[in-house]
């Protein structure tokens, strides 16, 4: 019973317990000053690429969307009735005006013109016949040796045959007209589709008969589009006053523009419900890589050059609805700056404010920077490129 109530054990538990405590945190405390008065090491400067804003002469310009359109287009319809005899084209050739492309029979047209010839000279013997009659009337008159009834008829004859010779030769033309019908020649020059009925099939004239092929031609070709009313009034009404208009053409798989025209003719009323006009641009196509009803952007260019500042498009970030850049200052330091920008000429765009001439821009790695942080500036060019996407300065 007295052993359980000696104190000294207690007592030397409290003691080991204390000198844990106190070791501990005397540990402690030499590993924070330890980590305290270790060096620091500054984390390296983020590598970025940087190229200093472009200013050239630019000209502002418009871009819509249209289709290529043939200057000429024809179907080719039968003007007789008959069988195709003959069939000389091959799908997708090109033609000159006044190749044969079809022949229709032409056996009934040959005999209906020899027998409109028979008539011609029969009528043409009966005018020779009755002439010389009147002739003879004529000097019988005179000495009051026939009646003038009698000299009346031979007149009435003669006049009869005259305008019977006129007919029968209105009816050979028209049979010599059906003939050359038969032969069916290119009416201009261009590339022919296929033919759409062939050898041995007959034919029904008419504007109502199906086509036997068409034609479209080749070079020049027309880019139509419709322009809205303000590039209208800014742009395209001086082909009125100046005749010429410059234009630029980019097909679907281009990246650039590729094509340079002029614009040919301006519709006669703007569109009410749409608030557009429809334009009609020419381009060059001796090569005859267009075709009518590609897809084609046409850009439409400003005739005034003003002096610009351009930066590449990639260097451009968004924010909701506004666009700003990261400039790189004379001490490598990032800062942020709002833009406005303008049109797009090659890979650059236009900025209107936000920047200066000389400025530096971070136009590659701009995810790895923040406002503030500096960098290691690795100095590129800001590449231009033309309308043909080639690098231009």
């Amino acid at each position: 019973m007295s052993a359980s109530l000696n104190p000294r054990p207690r007592i030397a538990l409290a003691t080991l317990v204390v000198v844990a405590i106190a070791g501990l945190g005397t540990f402690s405390a030499i590993r924070v000053s330890a980590r305290n008065s270790a060096p620091s090491v500054a984390a390296p400067a983020t590598g970025v690429d940087v190229a200093t804003v472009l200013q050239k002469e630019v000209k502002d310009s418009q871009t819509y969307s249209g289709r290529l359109a043939a200057v000429d287009k024809v179907e080719v319809r039968p003007l007789v009735s008959g069988t195709i005899v003959s069939v000389n084209l091959k799908d997708g050739q090109l033609v000159k005006k006044g190749d044969v492309l079809f022949i229709i029979d032409p056996r009934p047209y040959q005999s209906e013109v020899d027998r409109a010839a028979g008539q011609v000279a029969a009528a043409r013997a009966r005018v020779t016949y009755t002439a010389n009659d009147w002739q003879r009337a004529q000097r019988l008159i005179a000495d009051n040796a026939i009646a003038r009834r009698d000299y009346d008829e031979k007149q009435n004859a003669a006049n009869e045959a005259a305008a019977n010779l006129k007919t029968a030769q209105a009816a050979l033309e028209a049979a010599e007209i059906n003939l050359g019908y038969t032969r069916i020649s290119a009416p201009i020059s261009g590339r022919v589709s296929r033919a759409e009925i062939t050898l041995g099939n007959v034919v029904s004239a008419g504007a109502g008969s199906p086509p036997l092929t068409t034609i479209v031609s080749v070079s020049p070709i027309y880019a139509e589009f419709d322009a809205d009313e303000q590039t209208y009034l800014q742009y395209i009404r001086r082909v009125r006053n100046e005749g010429r208009v410059p234009v630029d053409l980019g097909l679907a798989d281009e990246e650039g523009y590729s094509r340079t025209g002029v614009i040919q003719s301006v519709d006669n009323r703007v569109d009410t419900n749409s608030g557009t006009i429809r334009v009609r641009a020419r381009f060059d196509n001796s090569d005859g890589s267009l075709i009518p009803g590609l897809y084609a952007r046409v850009k439409v260019v400003s005739g005034d050059a003003y002096s610009a500042l351009l930066i590449s498009d990639t260097a451009i970030g968004t924010d909701q609805d506004k666009r700003y850049v990261y400039v790189v200052g004379s001490d490598n330091q990032v800062a942020y700056r709002e833009i406005k920008v303008g049109d797009a000429h090659g890979n650059l765009r236009i900025v209107k404010s936000g920047i200066q001439p000389g400025d530096r821009i971070v136009v590659s790695g701009t995810q790895r920077v923040r406002p503030g942080v500096k960098v290691s500036p690795r100095i590129v060019p800001m590449i231009d490129t033309d309308a043909a996407g080639t690098p231009s300065a």
